[in-house]
């Protein structure tokens, strides 16, 4: 482990969940990611933290509640607040079972992590970057574009699109790894996104793709990427000097469905610099431009369509004008606002906790036969 990885370590139980010497943790992980997890076990240790390692089977793992009940504390027994952590490369998994497994905590003292993509970048790039200075990138990102109605966007690699937004009916989504009491925060973190009203001119992804079905695909595009045209919110013609990204492409837009914008999405993780191989959440945080094709971000009555893929195209950079101002955002280099962060904005929230009106990822993971989905 190189000194990158074990700060990003660090950083995770410091400045993500902020771990006091009066919580306990209970780290769940899947196979896949026993390493990981290995690795926040002995960080908790060095830091004196009580915790217990339970192993997930992905998917669906029937006997984890009673693992998770044996490895609980009882609620009367500790002071401070429960800290779950859950690690796993490709899925999120089991959810329903973890939150019945915390019924007997209050809300307020529960607060649980789930990364996905979990592997030595994931630390060494993106949880490099604190929630502090991302929630201060989104807020620099927010404050220009909640008061706007109509946006001009191009990359370096070719990107022209001209958007029209509509704050009024669709909601901004802010994953900025900020914890709050009883709910979930997806790591990586580091994106602000919205639904756009309408989309239109051509989108060069030269940076990487991330779709939420379990492949192996090497999801960089650096080499032969990604142009799509788009015209009223709808992909019409994409192309590709790569036969196997272009027959990829093909697949995944052979459903009118998935043709559709479903997102405008903005990277603002500056830890992430290159492109993995992983089809990962990590990629689509490099700061950038990105359009997901598919499934939406807001709640299904408000869109009026939904789909089972979601597939993101992610640019690398890019200029941000909004509405009349001459003076763009530079995506490459944000600097971060000094403001309070938005309340309109929801968390990026993967599952919706119990009675919560939250926000359901439209990333969450599937398997390819059948575009099962992966998440309880």
């Amino acid at each position: 482990m190189n000194i990158e990885t074990w700060q990003g370590v660090q950083r995770l139980l410091n400045e993500y969940a902020n771990v006091k010497s009066d919580d306990r943790v209970i780290v769940v992980y899947a196979d896949d990611s026993a390493e990981q997890a290995a690795w926040v076990c002995t960080a908790l240790e060095c830091q004196g933290i009580v915790f217990q390692r339970v192993w997930m089977q992905p998917f669906k793992d029937e006997a984890l509640f009673s693992r998770l009940i044996n490895a609980l504390p009882a609620p009367d027994s500790f002071a401070g607040r429960l800290v779950v952590f859950t690690l796993e490369r490709d899925t999120l998994s089991n959810h329903d079972v973890l939150r019945k497994a915390l019924v007997p905590f209050e809300t307020s003292r529960c607060y649980m992590f789930r990364v996905i993509n979990a592997c030595e970048a994931l630390f060494s790039t993106a949880l490099q970057i604190g929630p502090d200075e991302l929630s201060a990138r989104n807020t620099a990102l927010l404050e220009r574009a909640l008061l706007s109605s109509r946006l001009r966007v191009e990359s370096p690699g070719g990107t022209r699109l001209s958007i029209t937004l509509d704050n009024n009916a669709y909601r901004w989504v802010s994953n900025r790894g900020r914890a709050r009491p009883g709910g979930t925060v997806v790591l990586p973190a580091g994106e602000v996104a919205t639904f756009p009203a309408s989309v239109d001119g051509v989108l060069v992804a030269d940076f990487a793709f991330n779709v939420n079905t379990v492949t192996d695909r090497d999801a960089r595009l650096q080499a032969y990427p990604v142009t799509v045209e788009v015209s009223e919110g709808r992909a019409i013609n994409w192309s590709c000097g790569s036969p196997e990204v272009k027959g990829f492409l093909d697949n995944a837009f052979s459903s009118p469905c998935v043709r559709n914008v479903g997102e405008l999405g903005f990277g603002t993780n500056i830890g992430i610099r290159t492109g993995l191989q992983l089809n990962s959440h990590i990629n689509e945080r490099c700061p950038g431009v990105h359009l997901g094709f598919g499934q939406h971000n807001q709640d299904p009555q408000r869109v009026g369509y939904d789909c089972p893929l979601h597939l993101d195209l992610i640019a690398r950079g890019g200029l941000v004008w909004f509405d009349q101002d001459p003076n763009p955002l530079d995506l490459a280099r944000l600097v971060p606002s000094s403001n309070p962060h938005p309340t309109s904005p929801r968390d990026e929230d993967a599952f919706s906790p119990a009675g919560q009106n939250d926000l359901e990822d439209c990333c969450g993971l599937m398997s390819c036969d059948g575009l099962r989905l992966v998440g309880n």
